[in-house]
């Protein structure tokens, strides 16, 4: 069954329900607007609205066929399809989401940790990220610094800093840089960059997967 032998078995005022229905199941409704997308919403009767997100109009008939085959279009089987530019989206926020659930330090409770002032660890954070040595990440207007690259004494892991510096030389996304840090990667065989990156008989894996990183996220315009 073709996408237009679909739209047509479910009717054009039931399109916007099926679509509805079918992001609902996979959990991508709130990543809509992240993907410029228009965005869904119920009314008072619990029936799905869909708004575009430029206009601000409800979507019609034709918009909402159009809707339906660009989020089908991955895939040999349409009908089956699921959108997969949402799906990364989606395991983008999840993936950020763990991150915050996890060890991260402020200027405060590193400078605590460093037994330093406020003031010179503000300094010493900043002169490593100029440096490219440290990643820092801003969380909604708060300034992380992930604790993996750091020692139990809150000072820059030597072992991690040389597979650092290429990615943010190249202004790599700090949210990527975090989770393609911390999660196993395909260039390492599924291993953890980080803690790879400790082991003397992976570290020169780990440097060369950075650099072949590094250019990758370079050359992109």
């Amino acid at each position: 069954m073709t996408v237009e032998d679909e739209q047509q078995r479910v009717g054009p005022h039931d399109l916007g329900e099926h679509l509805a229905s079918w992001l609902e199941r996979l959990g991508l409704v709130p990543h809509l607007a992240a993907a410029g997308l228009p965005t869904l919403g119920r009314d008072d009767q619990g029936r799905a609205v869909w708004t575009d997100p430029g206009t601000g109009q409800t979507l019609s008939t034709d918009q909402l066929a159009q809707l339906d085959r660009l989020l089908r279009q991955q895939g040999s089987d349409p009908q089956h399809a699921v959108p997969v530019s949402l799906l990364q989206i989606a395991r983008q926020a999840r993936l950020r989401e763990e991150l915050v659930a996890g060890a991260w330090f402020t200027y405060e409770t590193l400078g605590e940790l460093r037994g330093s002032s406020l003031e010179a660890t503000r300094f010493a954070v900043h002169k490593a990220f100029a440096t490219h040595r440290l990643l820092i990440v801003d969380a909604e207007g708060r300034t992380l610094v992930p604790a993996f690259q750091l020692t139990a004494q809150g000072e820059l892991r030597p072992d991690l800093a040389p597979a650092l510096e290429p990615l943010l030389a190249a202004r790599m996304d700090p949210w990527r840089a975090w989770v393609g840090l911390t999660q196993p990667a395909a260039l390492l065989g599924g291993l953890v960059p980080e803690q790879a990156a400790a082991d003397p008989a992976t570290v020169d894996l780990v440097l060369h997967a950075a650099v072949r990183l590094a250019e990758r996220v370079a050359a992109r315009p």
